[in-house]
């Protein structure tokens, strides 16, 4: 393997070029919102607050923070036995990261694992995603451009065409020290099988089939608005979008009564393609088939979008749906929830737990305390109280998959070092080293009593003290049974 490339593109260069392209990103944003419409007809407002925004405040924080994340820090409080030494902690670019692009916010997701791969002084090849190839190619245009004013080396950042076959082809055809991809679970698999041979890292960001939990002290109508939004956001097409509500039986009524309201006005909404919304189809039906009832009230057939393709559906709730349901699975990635009632937190929890891919959990109560008990059973990186979707774009907040929905971190001051590999060096006093070859029986002897009484060692009890308070152990059936006596053997055996 190749020895990486001397940096030539030096950090306060690489800030610059997080300004510039903040700036760029704020001057074409309403080009970039039309671009968006046209490869996946989002309407402008979401795309605005969905994916241009989250972008430009990772931008501005990485402005700030990425300069004291990066620079090389003294690492102290290594004990008495390091006073002769100097730990010093840098961080180094990964090399070259390829970034194979998804579609469903196709300016943030990308334009945030791009913005943290090259502030960090990685070399980038972006694959764009063959569903947004319009954004995504002003996106990456706007990047490089960005750089020209910041001494970016030519072949700093790089793309294939937004092709599926570019994709298939971009692992096999060149080596990369270090592999994002956001995806489907299935994708996931197939490209860390390609990496194992060459132990290739990567970044897997899959897709969660995520709990909504609604509290017996919940506020109804706050969770039923927050949840609406997260399923209908993005046509319900949102990795952490809510899959199913649990909602303790107290409320169950209430809660259901004010999410009908929004499910029976909602109106058909374009998902990827008519694949997308033919699964989500049938699974409706097949959930009313098994006793969930559409609070909307029908189960619409996909409509045709501006250019005759099956594609649009109406988002849809069910409530009263039973626990081995298909659809409360979660297996689907469009605008379809579940309501259960539960009797407490415990069957909730039962629930949740046999869900294997979870990113974003939603716990709603009038008392945020209460999650501590339970905080850390839900298996989430992201936990939010009180609402779906919106918090995460805080540009600190990372995100992490675990299980089947992938490995890594992307996003934050966790995603932002996760571009790098820690470097640590040491540099040691002559004056003051340490050197085995002077220890003698006495030193040896001299540092065994140093070392206990500076690491606070007790006086040990004597042997009879410890025999006398501590019980006998019990004799196990192989001690108390009489070994069998061995048998002569004759001479002919």
């Amino acid at each position: 393997m190749p020895s990486p490339r001397p940096e030539t593109w030096s950090l306060s260069d690489r800030l610059a070029w997080a300004r510039a392209f903040r700036i760029a990103l704020a001057t074409h944003q309403d080009e970039l919102i039309d671009l968006i419409a046209r490869d996946m007809d989002k309407p402008a407002f979401e795309a605005l607050m969905g994916d241009i925004l989250p972008l430009l405040t990772a931008c501005k924080w990485s402005e700030k923070r990425a300069g004291s994340l990066l620079s090389p820090r003294r690492l102290r409080h290594g004990g008495i036995f390091s006073l002769a030494n100097k730990a010093l902690l840098t961080r180094a670019p990964l090399g070259h990261i390829a970034i194979i692009a998804t579609w469903n916010y196709p300016i943030q997701l990308l334009g945030i694992e791009l913005l943290q791969a090259l502030v960090t002084g990685n070399r980038v090849t972006v694959k764009p995603s063959e569903n947004a190839p319009r954004s995504q190619t002003l996106l990456l245009e706007l990047a490089r451009d960005a750089g020209k004013s910041c001494n970016m080396p030519a072949d700093q950042l790089v793309w294939t065409p937004a092709t599926r076959e570019a994709g298939a082809t971009l692992l096999k055809d060149a080596h990369f020290d270090h592999v994002v991809f956001t995806g489907s679970t299935g994708v996931g698999v197939a490209i860390a099988e390609t990496l194992a041979p060459t132990m290739t890292s990567s970044t897997l960001e899959l897709s969660g089939r995520d709990s909504a939990f609604v509290l017996d002290d919940a506020d109804p109508e706050l969770a039923a608005s927050a949840i609406w939004g997260g399923v209908e956001m993005n046509t319900g097409q949102t990795c952490m979008a809510p899959r199913r509500a649990l909602v303790d039986e107290k409320i169950y009524a209430d809660f259901v009564r004010r999410i009908a309201s929004r499910a029976g006005a909602a109106r058909p909404r374009p998902l990827i393609n008519e694949q997308a919304a033919s699964q989500c189809y049938e699974l409706a039906r097949a959930c009313q088939s098994e006793g969930g009832r559409s609070l909307a009230g029908v189960i619409e057939a996909p409509s045709a979008d501006s250019r005759g393709r099956l594609r649009c559906l109406r988002p849809m709730v069910f409530a009263d749906c039973p626990r081995t349901a298909k659809l409360v699975e979660g297996r689907h990635f469009g605008p379809l929830l579940t309501v259960i009632p539960v009797r407490d937190l415990e069957d909730a929890l039962r629930i949740h737990d046999s869900v294997d891919q979870v990113l974003n959990t939603s716990v709603f109560t009038r008392n945020p305390a209460r999650i501590e008990s339970f905080r850390h059973r839900l298996r989430s990186t992201i936990i939010t109280i009180n609402d779906c979707l919106l918090p995460t774009i805080h540009p600190s907040v990372g995100l992490a998959g675990h299980g089947m929905s992938g490995w890594g971190i992307t996003k934050g001051e966790a995603g932002l070092l996760a571009m790098t590999r820690p470097i640590y060096t040491t540099q040691t006093v002559p004056l003051f080293r340490f050197s085995m070859e002077a220890v003698t029986p006495s030193i040896e002897k001299g540092m065994s009593k140093f070392i206990k009484f500076w690491y606070g060692a007790q006086k040990p009890a004597n042997a009879a003290s410890r025999a006398a308070s501590s019980p006998a152990p019990a004799a196990s059936e192989s001690q108390a049974r009489p070994l069998p006596q061995p048998v002569a053997s004759s001479a002919a055996e």
